[in-house]
């Protein structure tokens, strides 16, 4: 190998000197360096193993390759790279918005909503600047675009305070996008909304006679609970309904199940009705049940206790001779006492415009008589008829979870039994903006009621996403 020592080398001729031929390597010892004092121009650099730490195509340049971490120095500072922010001042009422770039927000003369991209890869980051403290008049809304805004896809947040500067940076599909920096004490967060809710369990069966006894008390009405209550996109609410008492043998009859609605930020639960027992008081329930004769005293209401109270008390029954039960207690009035001629009437149920028109729910049953006097009306809302002497009590209406009617005297078997208590219902109300349109169950839906709002009614348990 020879050696050549020179201070120059120089092109034979122009201005372009070739250091050898296509496929050669030249080596730099360690320790040595190569200064370059005017240009070094290139289209493509490589490191030691071959691969492409800087390439340039057209106008893009790439630095790193696939897997590389391109990391600037301590001290160092990097000019030019990141976001672009936009010359152009955004006074439309939409704008769509782009990863990698900063968007000055004029909201002078109208508010602004922001889409973000349909699609987002972790690390994308946008950012929006109030440009003149306007955004407290006119706010700026952000559509995420069906992708999560802190774990959420509605309804859209807002930013309505002067002055702020919103940097939004995306996580991945779990929280989606993540303001990291939003000028606020808390980070803006989708905002629950409002919700009506209406519970009413299923009503207590009427009370079942055996043999030549008196004439037993009705079933006392599901307890009935109406409420507002936020909810919070994306949360899961169980909607549980449930069933009227029945009356199960020649000796008993049972009380109403429990209808509920739990979720996020709400539990609302609404006690069976109570049922009547044979020479015993009425049972407690969300509507007490009617005490049968003679003299038995009307099972308690609103039990468990509730503000506003869910139902009332049963009657009592009736002494001799005629020996009448008790009304069952409604959602709206206690259960009429009965006496020796006349079963009790049940208690008047509670009345509701949810639907959209006003609807009574919750009627107790009526208490049955002795031979020869009229068995007692239902109560408005579903409540069943008592036995007038003799035959069976008449059953609670379906999903108003009325109470069912009481039992006459003079036999025993099935034309002698309790009404059955009557199902009952969850009802769902919200704005129609603010209606997810994901339920289970198969609930009743209605859209633009009153005008303005979407009404869930569950004859049966399922469930609502909000």
């Amino acid at each position: 190998m020879s050696e050549v020592k020179v201070n120059k080398i120089s092109p034979r001729s122009g201005t372009d000197v070739a250091l050898g031929d296509s496929g050669d390597s030249f080596n730099v010892p360690s320790g040595a360096a190569i200064a370059v004092t005017g240009d070094l121009k290139s289209s493509t650099l490589k490191d030691s193993a071959g691969a492409v730490v800087i390439s340039k195509s057209g106008t893009a340049v790439t630095l790193g390759a696939s897997g590389d971490t391109v990391s600037v120095a301590s001290g160092a500072t990097l000019e030019g790279a990141g976001l672009a922010w936009q010359s152009s001042i955004v006074t439309a009422a939409t704008l769509t918005a782009v990863a990698g770039k900063g968007y000055w927000i004029n909201t002078t003369s109208n508010a602004c909503t922001i889409t973000l991209p349909a699609s987002a890869s972790v690390g994308d980051q946008i950012i929006f600047s109030d440009y003149l403290r306007t955004w407290g008049t006119n706010a700026v809304t952000i559509n995420q675009n069906s992708l999560n805004f802190q774990g959420y896809t509605s309804p859209n947040p807002e930013y309505n305070t002067n002055g702020q500067s919103v940097n939004l940076v995306y996580s991945g599909a779990t929280q989606g996008w993540i303001p990291t920096v939003d000028d606020d004490v808390t980070n803006e967060v989708p905002q629950a909304y409002s919700s009506t809710q209406l519970v009413l369990a299923g009503g207590g069966a009427g009370g079942r006679n055996s043999g030549p006894n008196g004439g037993q008390g009705g079933g006392g009405a599901g307890g009935y609970r109406s409420t507002s209550s936020s909810l919070i996109p994306g949360a899961v609410y169980t909607v549980i309904v449930g069933d009227g008492g029945a009356s199960t043998s020649s000796t008993s009859s049972t009380p109403g199940s429990d209808s509920s609605i739990s979720g996020t930020g709400v539990s609302i639960t609404s006690a069976g009705g109570g049922t009547c027992v044979i020479s015993n008081p009425g049972t407690a329930g969300g509507s007490g049940g009617g005490g049968s004769s003679p003299s038995s005293a009307g099972g308690a209401g609103n039990t468990p206790s509730t503000s506003p109270v869910q139902g009332y008390a049963g009657g009592s029954g009736g002494g001799a001779p005629r020996y009448g039960g008790g009304g069952g207690g409604g959602a709206g009035a206690v259960g009429v006492d009965g006496t020796t001629g006349a079963g009790g009437a049940g208690g008047a149920g509670a009345a509701s415009s949810i639907t959209g028109s006003s609807v009574t729910r919750g009627g107790g049953g009526g208490g049955a008589t002795y031979s020869g006097g009229p068995g007692g009306a239902g109560g408005s809302g579903g409540g069943g008829a008592g036995s007038p002497s003799t035959g069976a009590g008449s059953d609670g209406t379906v999903n108003l979870g009325g109470g069912g009617g009481g039992a006459g005297p003079s036999g025993d078997g099935p034309a002698y039994k309790g009404g059955d208590g009557g199902k009952g219902l969850v009802i769902i109300s919200m704005a129609d903006a603010d209606y997810s349109g994901t339920t289970t169950g198969s609930p009743t839906v209605a859209t633009g009621v009153g005008g303005t709002d979407t009404v869930l009614t569950f004859n049966g348990s399922g469930s609502y996403t909000g």
